[in-house]
């Protein structure tokens, strides 16, 4: 058995229970939760499951009091813990000296690995308050569920490329490129070909894809994409008509911490890819609409790449670090 709360998962934790794993024929990794806790326990359920797929993960909610020192806290505690156990245990697994206490409970062993985190020196407790500092220690799916998007996106011809990767490159991340462009490039019939409204849904799922691929490899907890499912919805309804409900669904489902727009007041270049300087302003002005009728924060950027830059740096300040914040968990609570 090895118990935890995972909150978050981290490098720790996967070691524990790899030493379970390559000592036993069956492991059971308990996860207890709290609603005091601010990421959803199947979430962390899942994060377990695909990192250790031969594991048998079970969770439930565990709202007693935490404390090691009181055998009534401990009785509440065991009432929980049994009622997921497939079998009788006969090993718990643990860094933590709680552990003695659990097996004697249980009639085991308590093997205790890395007392001290001599050689993980990591915990969710110095993890919840600063993500940045511990970002190497967390294992791919927690990172890409952490991870901030922020979305450049405008007209054609406004910059929106440019500034991704130079925001991507002031904060240190990476940028996920328009998977319309190559699309465009490589769609059947050419450029000019009239389009279909199913390339649209290729399209979005592509993005999202690079986007979910790149969200649990970056270097911090926030991504920069040049474009997004909401812009795509308004480039189907430029080349193909109203935008099918489904798209508009995907596209509200799908929202960054942040939008930028990038702005149509600098010279228009035709790439050989582009409409045309006749419909880019129409264009930036349903962008403008379209943001104004969404929750996410936006702002439109003009002037240089250096200016542009500036005022997004400024924009997104107050912004980043909220929507992945961690909250308390119960014991620090002191509940």
């Amino acid at each position: 058995l090895v118990l935890g709360k995972f909150y978050p998962f981290h490098a720790g934790h996967q070691a524990l229970i790899r030493a379970a794993l390559r000592a036993c024929d069956r492991v059971t990794v308990e996860l207890l939760g709290s609603q005091v806790e601010t990421i959803p326990l199947e979430v962390r359920a899942e994060w377990l499951r695909e990192e250790h797929p031969t594991a048998h993960v079970v969770a439930a909610m565990d709202e007693a009091r935490v404390d090691f020192d009181d055998p009534a806290a401990w009785d509440e505690h065991m009432v929980v813990i049994s009622e997921l156990l497939p079998g009788p245990v006969d090993a718990v697994f643990s860094s933590d000296a709680y552990g003695e206490e659990l097996a004697r409970r249980l009639g085991a062993t308590w093997v205790q690995v890395d007392p001290g985190r001599v050689f993980n020196p990591v915990s969710g407790t110095a993890v919840r308050p600063d993500l940045t500092e511990h970002w190497a220690e967390l294992p791919a799916p927690v990172r890409a569920w952490l991870t901030e998007r922020v979305v450049v996106l405008g007209a054609e011809s406004t910059g929106t490329t440019t500034l991704a990767e130079k925001l991507a490159a002031d904060l240190g991340t990476h940028c996920v490129p328009e998977y319309g462009r190559f699309w465009s490039e490589i769609r059947p019939g050419g450029l000019f070909a009239p389009w279909r409204s199913d390339e649209f849904d290729l399209i979005v799922d592509r993005q999202i894809g690079w986007e979910d691929a790149t969200r649990r490899r970056v270097p911090k907890p926030v991504l920069v994409c040049d474009t997004d499912v909401l812009a795509t919805t308004l480039w189907h309804e430029r080349y193909v008509g109203p935008t099918p409900d489904h798209l508009l669904e995907r596209a509200a489902a799908h929202g960054p911490v942040a939008y930028v727009l990038t702005g149509d007041e600098i010279p228009f270049v035709q790439d050989g890819m582009r409409d045309g300087e006749h419909v880019r302003h129409r264009m930036q002005e349903r962008f403008r609409e379209v943001l104004a009728e969404q929750p996410v924060p936006w702002i439109e950027v003009r002037g240089s790449v250096q200016e542009r830059l500036t005022a997004t740096q400024e924009f997104l300040e107050p912004l980043l670090g909220l929507s992945n914040r961690i909250g308390p968990s119960l014991e620090e609570l002191g509940r």
